[in-house]
């Protein structure tokens, strides 16, 4: 006779509470770098007030971190709305806990910036110490206005040659776009997906995958071996799923396209810190300035908002702020 037991349910362990911000993170699509940023500002609340549950802290708790994150820390504003959108996840999600208004917080003062732009001579001269990929890579970001992240990402079903667009899958807010591919880079392009093809076509003869979004690879089977998913600009390393066990192949880190950058910023002896994100500036403020109508850059860029993409308006003084200066008039 069979013992009882072996029919029982096996007891798990509760998830610690990191590990249960992590699964409603990953239930609800958000994410890595989110996932990860979350569960960061949600363990230094956790270590800043002594370990305490957080189901046994409240408003006040909350406050009082927001505050010294502020005062002590003197951190940017867009850092403690991040620390705050962490932990009110954590209460409404999570805890199933309903934060209402925090009162008494320290806000970090949030000062008017303006968008460095690069000008087109600037551009080109930048451009001019780059070479192979990270040229490459460069060139798209600024004729397709491109994030850094979203050009690392591209796949290569994301590009069309003949129709000259790219095309942003989950771009920021999980918005998908269409944006402009440049005709100068068509010939580099094309080498670099021979490039991609060559290295295709070994990791699909030793049997490595790409990483894909979400459960693509449990709902459509091989998916992963297909060309049309490999990566436009691939990791030249492989690496073993913590989870499954399988050599997969992810796409470039952004820290190469980043470094390279910075290297030719300095070669070119630029007086602006020019970045990767630099690129995508200058790209919307010299579309407005070849006269393209704002509510097309606005949805080249992916911006939720016109009021965003008007902040390029006050770069190049034109618009509602078009002054010339009395000094012309002398």
């Amino acid at each position: 006779m069979i013992p009882v037991r072996e029919f029982m349910p096996l007891k798990r362990k509760p998830l610690r509470l990191l590990d249960q911000v992590r699964y409603v993170l990953q239930a609800k699509r958000y994410s890595p770098r989110t996932e990860d940023a979350y569960t960061g500002w949600i363990r230094r609340f956790v270590l800043f007030h002594g370990k305490r549950h957080p189901a046994l802290m409240g408003n006040a708790e909350v406050a009082q971190y927001l505050s010294y994150l502020a005062v002590n820390r003197k951190v940017a504003p867009s850092t403690q709305n991040q620390a705050l959108s962490a932990i009110l996840f954590l209460y409404r999600y999570v805890l199933d806990v309903e934060i209402g208004w925090i009162d008494d917080v320290v806000r970090a003062t949030r000062p008017k910036r303006i968008p460095l732009i690069l000008t087109a001579k600037e551009v080109r001269h930048l451009l001019s110490f780059l070479s192979g990929r990270p040229w490459l890579m460069a060139t798209i970001l600024y004729g397709g206005g491109l994030r850094v992240m979203e050009c690392c990402r591209l796949r290569v079903k994301d590009v069309d040659l003949e129709l000259g667009q790219i095309t942003i899958r989950q771009g920021k807010g999980g918005k998908d776009r269409i944006t402009v591919l440049p005709q100068s880079v068509m010939p580099h392009l094309r080498r670099q997906l021979e490039y991609v093809r060559q290295v295709w076509q070994g990791d699909f003869r030793d049997g490595v995958s790409v990483t894909l979004p979400y459960a693509l690879d449990r709902k459509y089977k091989n998916v992963g071996h297909e060309w049309g998913w490999a990566y436009l600009f691939p990791s030249k390393r492989t690496i073993v799923s913590k989870k499954t066990g399988a050599v997969l192949r992810h796409h470039i880190h952004v820290s190469v396209l980043q470094r390279a950058v910075r290297k030719a910023s300095i070669a070119a002896k630029l007086p602006k810190p020019a970045t990767p994100h630099t690129f995508r500036h200058s790209f919307a403020t010299d579309l407005l300035m070849a006269g393209y109508d704002i509510r097309t850059v606005q949805e080249l860029m992916g911006h939720a908002r016109v009021e965003t993409t008007m902040i390029y308006l006050h770069v190049l003084n034109i618009g509602g702020l078009g002054v010339k200066s009395p000094a012309d008039y002398l």
